[in-house]
């Protein structure tokens, strides 16, 4: 075994080159591509800010990720700590100093772009909990201390971000974390116990919840209750997305997003601008690229040798897919607007960069897949 890692760790350029996954390299370009265009509508059909600097992102942010993957899977295992614990010192840090924009205050000043370290997190979380799993003996994972001890590296980043306050970023950190504690082997029973609990005292957590973030709620419940104010962009959206039927009103066509009745069309909202040009056969294919680029992902996890491997693949898998379910759920009104992007489409350096580190540590687990980790 000492040999075969040792070959492993002396893979040539070419080699490496020859690892990869194009297939998944493939679909990540070309949602890449898309998303550009699609920035390029939000834009009104010309090249401005919006655009201007999703493509600046992308040039930067897509060779990181090939240079990311070309890094041995076992220095990502090595730095899993470290990186978290980085991550929860920049939250640290943007509680006091960080820039504060509409009543929240999530970043830091970069000079180049603003970062989000919430955004990080997500990765941090995966990797943190992936190396966890794969160090703790099976006969243990199920004890009182190893659960406690995993709760506890999820609850910190949580509440960190809940007090900026981002009630979306923190439950998607949530579900990261909770998907790796149940592909690590915790039971089900205590899922269905901490769920349990989590209703009792959800009139408790409610009443901690901020005026607009209980407004979002019962916007949710009934968006006509206030159609020209808290309910507007919930309604707009719905009817940009009803609006563009089968095949969509086409390029650069989309009157909802051109005549500004859609805020927020290049972050959150972009899906229902996508949706409206393109329609229900434009949509259904957006989709079908992140469903091969989650297969993808899940065939790398399980054709890798590593534990530790198959814990960030299968997780970071299963996160993508809850970031896209939860923001189409959110534009089609079937979830509360909670401020989620959607993967590489939304507008966001920060949401694209932690997506992009995560790619590429998945390509990195494709090149080592042959490769243990002790």
């Amino acid at each position: 075994m000492f040999q075969h890692d040792r070959l492993n760790n002396e893979l040539t350029f070419w080699q490496k080159i020859k690892e990869l996954d194009y297939i998944l390299l493939i679909s990540i370009f070309l949602l890449s591509i898309l998303s550009l265009f699609v920035m390029y509508s939000t834009d009104g059909g010309e090249i401005l800010f919006h655009t201007k600097s999703h493509f600046s992102k992308i040039v930067v942010f897509f060779p990181l990720m090939i240079l990311i993957a070309f890094f041995n899977i076992r220095w990502w295992h090595n730095l899993s700590y470290l990186f978290y614990i980085a991550v929860i010192l920049l939250l640290i840090y943007v509680s006091f100093f960080g820039i504060k924009s509409s009543g929240s205050r999530r970043w830091m000043d970069l000079y180049l772009f603003n970062l989000q370290p919430s955004e990080l997190m997500k990765i941090a979380i995966i990797l943190c909990l992936a190396k966890y799993y794969h160090r703790v003996k099976i006969e243990n994972v199920n004890s009182v201390t190893s659960i406690m001890t995993v709760v506890t590296i999820i609850l910190i980043p949580i509440i960190m971000v809940l007090s900026q306050p981002d009630l979306g970023t923190s439950i998607l950190i949530a579900s990261s974390g909770l998907i790796v504690l149940w592909l690590g082997g915790v039971k089900i029973k205590y899922f269905i116990y901490s769920f349990i609990v989590f209703l009792i005292s959800l009139p408790f957590v409610i009443s901690f919840l901020k005026p607009y973030q209980k407004l979002r709620i019962l916007t949710f419940l009934d968006p006509d209750r206030d159609p020209l104010g808290a309910g507007y962009q919930i309604i707009q959206s719905k009817i940009a997305i009803g609006s563009g039927g089968l095949e969509g009103k086409g390029f650069l066509k989309g009157t909802q997003s051109y005549l500004d009745f859609l805020p927020e069309k290049h972050t959150d909202f972009i899906f229902t601008l996508f949706s409206e040009e393109f329609g229900f056969i434009g949509s259904v294919g957006l989709l079908i690229l992140y469903s091969i680029i989650i297969i993808r992902i899940l065939r790398i996890g399980a054709i890798s040798r590593s534990n530790f491997s198959r814990l960030f693949c299968f997780g970071f898998a299963f996160a993508i897919f809850i970031y896209i379910v939860v923001n189409l759920s959110m534009v089609l009104g079937l979830l509360p607007i909670v401020g989620s992007p959607l993967p590489i489409m939304s507008y966001g350096g920060s949401s694209m960069l932690a997506t992009m580190i995560g790619f590429g540590i998945v390509l990195s687990a494709k090149i080592n897949h042959k490769q243990m980790i002790a």
